[in-house]
């Protein structure tokens, strides 16, 4: 979308009431289509002109039963006049296309919040699965809410009824008929999402009418049918926006074009070895369509393979990149210490997810920060760095191309399974404007062997088949003078000093830490790295707001950290430390800088809610 371009006119109908923000949650089955749902609504909120974020909400089974809990499928969408960095804490509207998905969802619904419930899926076998004893819709239990009951699935029927498909297929465009509702309900123009399923259906054209017959009826429904008085259409103006052109971008696909931006800087081949593993396949999926810029996917049999060819494709002068979540990263770190033993560029993304073991492989989590900075035998340091907002993760995938080929080192990119799936609008840089990084290979023969340091303790890379610069490299142990294999102790002991103050002075060429927001010293400071920025912001500006003295501090280099973190912490009283782990980075900023650090800890599977972080800033200031 463009920035300047004008408003898309309101639907005709009633007379609009003016929002300045609202938070709706689309929950149904795992069939019902609800991420295709929240994702066209969330492409046509961005051509309304509107800041948004969004949470998709996966199932972790791959496909439970249909109605249970186990399989409800969930998109949540915060859009606003104003700038806005979370989803939202709790929906103004819950769209529940079955029983299990209101049992899920209704806790998280506000006070007086919009219920839209599809009764044809009220069944009473849909509410025994979705462990109801009795039907929520006459029992009371939603009398907090102003509860809409529409039969969905009758409706899409009739309106489909026409056309020539069966009835299953009319059945699952059920979830379009909610979406034109939505549409009408605050607004939305339906043009982009006509043309989007003209293309997608265009060997089926039968399914694009059904599915475009079953909008136009939720449209219309809302147009003409007597809603209760207490629910009426809304509007929210646009968001004022710097002027440019913006596109929706998740983390997953601002990681992608950030390493392909990256490697091109670097004047470098991106070799990418990868296997698939929720949530980090969608990079994969980008990265493979990417050719054209130099860019090379492999698809291995497993996650050590992946890992070693991106490797191999370092050795040979290219940029090896992987990527994986917690335990792909497990089965990745000998390769990564045999990465880190021959001094080779290499990226490693890792997608967070809910653990140990396999956990939680749709939720997202924090929990592999030490993973990353300590998880490898033997003293064997690198670069961590982590990303802060979906868009953010294409500034930081660029920073780990840029320090990866200017120190010779593997480099960790952090990143979870919320920043991955979450979408903001992100206006697209300039790349122009982007500082290159080219590397330049050793092609001198006089004097060469493979690790020869500059003043930074970076080694020399030499492209093999480069005439007099013949070399191996592996993971034993090297001679510090020679590059050959040495089993000596005080040279082991000297290698080890080098590759540990090789990372260390990498925090001399990074940036100082700032404060994200407030003052740089005081009574509190609300310190956090990756996904919990949005969460944090808003907390730490609602708080100041209210004239509470606390301020906000992120941190995007997790290792090493910046040489002044520990003198601007100890200029606070008390420092909170919200993690979505069991207490991560506090441990780190405690051992390293013996501060009073103090830890904020969720391991729900699901981010920080603002609300969350607030009270505990208001529990430290009033003790």
């Amino acid at each position: 979308m463009n920035a300047s371009a004008p408003s898309p006119s309101a639907a005709p109908g009633p007379e609009r009431k003016a929002l300045d923000q609202v938070v709706i949650r689309f929950a149904g089955d795992s069939g019902d289509g609800m991420q295709i749902t929240g994702s066209q609504f969330t492409q046509t909120t961005a051509l309304a002109g509107n800041d948004l974020a969004t949470f998709p909400d996966f199932p972790a089974e791959i496909r439970a039963p249909a109605g249970t809990t186990f399989g409800v499928s969930a998109f949540q969408i915060h859009f606003a006049n104003h700038d806005i960095l979370t989803p939202g804490d709790a929906p103004d509207v819950l769209v529940a296309m079955n029983p299990a998905a209101l049992k899920v969802n209704l806790p998280d619904l506000k006070d007086h919040g919009l219920l839209i419930v599809n009764t044809g899926a009220f069944t009473d076998n849909n509410l025994r699965k979705a462990g109801y004893t009795s039907n929520p819709l006459t029992d009371q239990s939603l009398e907090p809410y102003r509860l809409m009951e529409i039969d969905v699935s009758k409706l899409t029927l009739d309106a489909v009824q026409h056309l020539p498909v069966s009835q299953k297929e009319s059945l699952r465009c059920k979830n379009f008929w909610t979406l034109g509702l939505m549409y009408w309900l605050y607004g939305r123009d339906t043009a982009g999402t006509i043309a989007w399923l003209r293309k997608k259906f265009s060997k089926r054209p039968d399914l694009a009418d059904a599915n475009i017959a079953a909008m136009n009826a939720g449209h219309a429904y809302g147009e003409t049918a007597e809603l209760p008085s207490e629910v009426s259409p809304f509007t929210i103006d646009r968001a004022t926006l710097a002027p440019g052109e913006y596109t929706n971008i998740t983390g997953s696909l601002a990681t992608a074009w950030g390493l392909a931006t990256g490697a091109n800087l670097a004047g470098l081949e991106l070799v990418f070895g990868s296997y698939p593993i929720t949530p980090a396949s969608p990079m994969l999926h980008t990265l493979a369509n990417l050719k054209q810029y130099g860019v090379v996917t492999y698809q291995a049999e497993d996650e050590i393979a992946a890992v070693c060819a991106a490797i191999g494709a370092s050795y040979a002068g290219a940029l090896g990149v992987t990527a994986s979540s917690g335990p792909g990263i497990a089965l990745k770190m000998e390769a990564i210490g045999l990465a880190i033993s021959t001094e080779l560029p290499l990226v490693i993304v890792n997608v967070q997810r809910g653990g140990p073991s396999t956990g939680l492989p749709t939720k997202t989590e924090q929990s592999d920060l030490l993973q990353a900075v300590w998880g490898r035998n033997g003293d064997a340091p690198l670069v961590v760095l982590a990303a802060s907002t979906p868009s953010d993760c294409f500034e930081m995938a660029i920073e780990a191309v840029r320090l990866a080929t200017r120190y010779m080192t593997p480099v960790f990119l952090l990143t979870d399974g919320y920043l991955a799936n979450g979408a903001e609008p992100w206006r697209l840089p300039d790349i122009d404007a982007i500082a290159p990084f080219p590397v330049t290979f050793r092609t001198e023969p006089e004097g060469f062997h493979p690790f020869l340091r500059n003043e930074e303790l970076a080694r020399n890379w030499a492209v093999p088949g480069t005439v007099g610069l013949e070399h191996r490299i592996g993971g034993l142990e090297k001679d510090y003078a020679s590059g050959n294999v040495s089993y000596d102790d005080v040279n082991h002991q000297k290698m080890t000093w080098v590759r540990d103050e090789r990372i260390r002075r990498i925090a001399d060429h990074v940036p100082e830490q700032s404060v994200a927001l407030g003052e740089d010293s005081g009574e509190l400071v609300v310190v956090g790295w990756g996904s919990t920025f949005g969460a944090i912001h808003q907390a730490v500006k609602n708080a100041r707001r209210s004239g509470l003295p606390v301020s906000q501090v992120h941190v995007r280099y997790l290792n090493p950290l910046p040489r002044n973190l520990g003198e601007l912490l100890g200029r606070f009283k008390r420092v909170l430390v919200p993690e979505m782990n069991n207490g991560q980075l506090v441990k780190m900023l405690r051992a390293e800088y013996l501060v009073p650090a103090e830890g904020l800890n969720k391991v729900s599977g699901k981010p920080f809610k603002i609300s969350e972080i607030e009270q505990a800033i208001r529990q430290r200031l009033e003790s």
